[in-house]
């Protein structure tokens, strides 16, 4: 059976090859993999998104955010899908946003919205709605593990990777890598800091957000770390030169200050045959096998040694790994199944824990 689903991005953040948020890195895969199989797939993002089914472009924000501009684009968001649900017999709508909750349309559509960062995070409204027919699930099970009483959750849908597309014939070099959203919880100063003690240049990719707090910790914390020597900070980067310099790469630094509920980056890197040296926030502890993938370190002290030790293991268990573990295939599939299950209305069950 063919699907017109209709996918919401968080307003803020666009869908392409070089956007450094997950949830946004997951509709891409989502909506390239759907129209690969035939199926409608529409999706609700920001000027400068880039999408391979049907895009509605809502504005883009270049001045800093606050909560006038986030009311002015949620209307934005909010107009956009009812005018998609006016247009299209819209099967199912799937929320990725933080804010889902402020732009959910009228009762109709089922809507599955994907709890992509800590529960913690997310309003009252977004975690318990009263809207009906609207589910929501986790990425995976160490963020489930931190529910609120109360609290209906589907089952867990864990993120995926392209790992065909991750494979890469490219010789190994002496340089760290970092990459993310640039702002305070993804501890980057540390990973620096530790490259620098381990005495290996290190790379750090990613995007600033117009948001003060990222702005100031990227003025304060990054750019007085950087030099040609130790580090450089290369901005954005798009899918084929992510995959030349995490295959290239010694190892990626991960050093997350926030329950991190997956990690793409960590993932990717696996299945480029190049291990992860990381703080044991969240699911990262299930991501990476202690030793065998990478190492799972406490502070600035243990990853700048970890670093060192990063040539002992073997690319080929981090790939066997991430081929095992981590393909989008099967998350796709997941995601396909429970979109059926909502949209008949059938075998749909709760998990509370």
């Amino acid at each position: 059976m063919s699907l017109t689903v209709l996918s919401v991005a968080y307003p803020l953040a666009p869908v392409r090859a070089d956007t450094p948020g997950g949830a946004e890195q997951i509709l891409g895969l989502l909506d390239s993999e759907l129209t690969a199989l035939k199926h409608k797939s529409i999706v609700i993002a920001c000027e400068g998104s880039q999408v391979e089914g049907e895009l509605i472009e809502t504005p883009s924000v270049n001045r800093p955010i606050d909560s006038e501009v986030r009311a002015h684009i949620r209307e934005q968001h909010k107009f956009a899908i009812n005018q998609a649900l006016k247009k299209w017999d819209v099967d199912i709508i799937h929320m990725h946003g933080l804010d889902y909750d402020c732009y959910l349309p009228p009762h109709g559509v089922p809507v599955l919205a994907t709890l992509h960062l800590p529960l913690a995070w997310y309003s009252q409204k977004a975690l318990y709605p009263k809207r009906p027919e609207t589910y929501l699930h986790c990425v995976s099970k160490s963020q489930r593990m931190t529910y609120p009483s109360g609290l209906k959750l589907l089952d867990d849908i864990e993120n995926g990777v392209p790992i065909e597309r991750l494979a890469a014939n490219v010789s190994k070099r002496n340089f760290a890598i970092s990459l993310g959203r640039i702002c305070p919880e993804k501890g980057f100063h540390i990973a620096i800091e530790a490259a620098r003690k381990a005495g290996v240049p290190m790379l750090l990719a990613g995007r600033v957000f117009n948001y003060e707090t990222h702005e100031n910790y990227f003025n304060k914390e990054i750019v007085p770390r950087l030099d040609e020597k130790c580090c450089r900070f290369i901005g954005p980067i798009g899918f084929e030169r992510k995959r030349r310099l995490l295959s290239a790469a010694k190892c990626v630094l991960v050093p997350s200050l926030a329950p991190e509920t997956s990690s793409l980056v960590a993932m990717e890197a696996l299945a480029c045959g190049t291990p992860v040296i990381a703080f044991p926030s969240g699911a990262l502890t299930n991501i990476i096998e202690d030793g065998k993938t990478g190492f799972l370190v406490t502070n600035q002290a243990e990853m700048a040694v970890a670093i060192k030790f990063s040539e002992e293991i073997d690319p080929e268990a981090c790939r066997q790994s991430a081929r095992e573990r981590f393909s989008s295939r099967v998350m796709v599939n997941n995601y396909l199944e429970t979109y059926s299950r909502l949209i008949e209305g059938r075998d749909i069950e709760y998990l509370f824990s």
